[in-house]
């Protein structure tokens, strides 16, 4: 039997990740999740930090596609680069190679953070968790999930777009159902925003207790 003597610190920090399909109601979970003193880091806003001016990540686009990429200050130019990557796989890939190691290095540099601060759980916000294929980097994955047609009209409500263009956006992404196979707890979201936030209290006490029991 393997010793455990050498273990890192961060065995015993619970890892959770976070995810569920558009206009699921994930965000809401979060930030409910924050207000009871969790640590949860973005994907988002690791992939915006990832690639800010003085990056390697920005510098290796730059150096990939040049300055029209970029925008007057030196920013990425996201629309640019949105339509290189929708027009050509190969290209969407590079990019992918570029951001996604330096994201997964700020995560863990969040995490390295956590563990300094004596933190025993944190939660990792990512909407493509199941996508991108990390579930096995987490002890636990929640899923916020709600039925097609509530999605549906959330979107269109929410973000003013018509049926078809929110229909677009559900369908391209994993169906919840196979999400909800792989998924440790799922957070049902049908019914008001506070049935939902009890519910997120619920599921956060539930993960507190695992990350304690971990010693």
């Amino acid at each position: 039997m393997e010793s455990h003597a050498h273990a890192h610190p961060e065995t015993h920090m619970l890892k959770v990740g976070l995810t569920g399909n558009i206009a699921a109601g994930k965000s809401a979970v979060a930030s409910v999740w924050r207000s009871m003193g969790a640590t949860v880091v973005d994907a988002d806003d690791l992939a915006r930090r990832a690639v800010e001016p003085g990056t390697p990540a920005h510098a290796a686009i730059a150096r990939e596609w040049g300055t029209w990429v970029l925008e007057e200050g030196g920013t990425l130019d996201r629309a640019a680069l949105r339509q290189i990557v929708f027009a050509d796989p190969d290209a969407r890939a590079r990019l992918e190679g570029i951001v996604h190691p330096a994201v997964a290095d700020l995560r863990d540099g969040e995490v390295r953070q956590a563990q300094a601060r004596g933190e025993r759980l944190i939660v990792a916000d990512i909407p493509l968790l199941f996508e991108v294929g990390m579930v096995e980097d987490f002890d636990v994955v929640v899923l916020v999930d709600a039925p097609e047609e509530v999605r549906l009209r959330r979107i269109v409500a929410d973000r003013g777009l018509d049926e078809e263009e929110a229909r677009r956006m559900i369908a391209a992404q994993m169906p919840s159902e196979l999400k909800r196979a792989r998924a440790d707890i799922a957070i049902d979201n049908t019914g008001t925003l506070g049935d939902l936030q009890d519910r997120a209290r619920d599921v956060w006490k539930q993960l507190v207790r695992r990350a304690e029991e971990r010693g």
